[in-house]
């Protein structure tokens, strides 16, 4: 399948007529991994935090759910750690389950100090239900705004950190790497200021997933997946691409954007329905609405169809009201501005992507295989979540890995005594010609075709209409030199979608919520494998221990 991995950003200009900026640790990101990195990177160095948008603006700041973590005493790390296993279908990393799942509980006691205000019954910290899971261990906050309150807690701690320097608004267009040295910084470019070049001992990429490249999704407008193609693009190491999940329940109006109904719903008893009211989960999986969700999605995908209506619902009006609207504030105030009372009516819902399971290849302290640069967060793949991310595991591992990857940024950049390089870059700003080019259109063009054919069912026939189709459009898109977002997003889109469709073009089974109607079994023989993928030796099977 055809590539444009030799696109860089690197578009022409002297570094002496360009801003420089130095730093211990550039890290690029504001959700939970990329905060949690910073405050620790902190701790021996100067860290410049990057954001695209406003520091509050990421997928963190939209998580519902909670974190999942074992506090209960009739549970265990062990019983996450096995739970999460099961969800993941052979191919989790055990050593890092064990290894996240342990460190969950303190994780959860550092938040709760640094003033996180977790919802509580009887001076406890309050546990509920996810699909899933087999014990009640899921922490939230403020009733379904736990992703809001966890990163609330660690922008204020960032704001008062001493070493930080905080910049937003600023595009990230490409890393810098040198032989031999790795990754010594970025390019960015400033909203107000242009073209910038940052060098730095260590740098961490925590840009979140590649949501934007579908046309349903629950992820926020800025996640375009630029930390997987900047990551590709230097050299790093992907893996695990064709796990992406969707969520099973989004808030499904036409003409507005999907909102997430939290799967928290379905844990305190919110039933699932079609459109002639049936009741119709307990007929595909034996966990019913607590299923795992690529067994939810794919059951609401097929009740759609079968129905001929344009979504499903989901039930809560047996719940007594007034628990309702105290567990479910947000999701209340979020129907209520489409006249949707969720003590009275059903909610209409339908699935929607939401998580990238693959990413950047990274251990537990979130080491790339490109010397100098860390991963973690949505943009990296340790190995936890297998083919199918159990629910609340994702907040957990931002902040585990987020803060392993921090303490390893910083050790790196202590080691390394001289300053960052003085080097000539040529880059051609200026040069830009994109009258040719509807970026808009074809931006709309590519979240359709991935929606259809590259979404919760999958065919070959599909998928090679979306290679085709990648091909034609990356012939005249990935030869601009844009001069803006949207257009350096669009590129990014096309790097991951190119790559995302060659490797579950590649996996001929269903695993997980990679699911393929023309290989609709799991294959242990020939597919209990992760694949790589790489600018220099291109897609590898790597076989799963055990």
């Amino acid at each position: 399948m055809e590539h444009y991995s030799d696109r860089r950003y690197l578009v022409s200009f002297d570094s002496a007529m360009v801003p420089q900026i130095f730093a211990d640790v550039l890290v690029i990101g504001s959700g939970v991994a990329g905060l949690r990195a910073a405050l620790t990177a902190a701790e021996g160095g100067e860290v410049l935090l990057v954001a695209k948008g406003q520091l509050e603006e990421s997928n963190t700041s939209k998580a519902q759910g909670g974190v999942a973590a074992a506090l209960d005493k009739e549970d265990s790390s062990a019983l996450h750690m096995q739970d999460t296993l099961d969800a993941g279908q052979g191919i989790c990393d055990p050593e890092i389950v064990r290894a996240i799942t342990a460190e969950a509980p303190e994780r959860i006691e550092e938040l709760a100090r640094w003033g996180a205000n977790f919802d509580r019954e009887d001076g406890r910290i309050a546990l509920t239900r996810e699909g899933g899971h087999s014990m009640a261990r899921i922490v939230h906050a403020l009733g379904d705004a736990t992703g809001k309150e966890v990163a609330d807690t660690l922008i204020r701690r960032v704001r008062e950190t001493e070493g930080i320097k905080i910049m937003d608004g600023t595009f990230v267009l490409d890393l810098l790497t040198m032989p031999e040295e790795g990754c010594v910084g970025a390019l960015l470019h400033d909203r107000s200021r242009g073209p910038m070049i940052v060098w730095a001992k260590a740098t961490v990429l925590a840009c979140g997933g590649a949501g934007r490249i579908f046309r349903e999704t629950t992820n926020a407008p800025i996640a375009t997946g630029d930390g997987i193609a900047m990551a590709y693009r230097a050299g790093a190491t992907l893996t695990d691409l064709e796990f992406y999940q969707f969520h099973p329940t989004a808030l499904y109006v036409a003409g507005a954007s999907r909102a997430l109904i939290s799967e928290a719903v379905r844990g305190e008893g919110g039933i699932l329905r079609n459109a002639r009211g049936e009741r119709f989960m307990p007929k595909y999986h034996e966990l019913a609405e607590l299923a795992p969700r690529d067994a939810v999605s794919r059951a609401i995908v097929t009740e759609i169809r079968e129905t001929g209506h344009t979504c499903a619902y989901v039930d809560m009006r047996h719940i007594a009201a007034e628990r309702l609207v105290r567990r479910f504030p947000g999701i209340r105030d979020l129907c209520a501005q489409f006249d949707i009372d969720i003590t009275r009516e059903q909610v209409p819902i339908r699935p929607a992507a939401h998580y990238m399971i693959g990413g950047v290849q990274v251990g537990f302290d979130g080491r790339t295989s490109v010397p100098r640069l860390f991963a973690c967060g949505e943009a990296a793949c340790t190995g936890l979540h297998g083919a199918n991310r159990l629910g609340s595991n994702s907040l957990l591992e931002g902040l585990v890995i987020g803060h392993h990857a921090g303490d390893a940024a910083r050790r790196t950049a202590e080691s390394e005594s001289r300053e960052a390089p003085h080097t000539r870059f040529k880059v051609r700003l200026t040069a830009a010609r994109t009258d040719a080019i509807d970026v808009a259109d074809v931006t709309d063009s590519l979240r359709a075709l991935c929606w259809r054919s590259l979404g919760i069912e999958r065919t070959r026939f599909g998928l090679d209409e979306v290679a085709h189709m990648l091909v034609f459009w990356g012939r005249y898109v990935m030869a601009k030199e844009f001069r803006d977002r949207a257009g350096w997003e669009l590129q990014n889109m096309l790097q991951v979608a190119s790559l995302l469709t060659e490797v579950a073009m590649m996996r001929e089974e269903s695993r997980g919520v990679h699911f393929r109607t023309d290989f609709p079994k799991t294959n242990d023989a020939l597919w209990k494998t992760h694949l790589d993928v790489s600018r220099e030796l291109g897609v590898q099977q790597r076989r799963v221990e055990g």
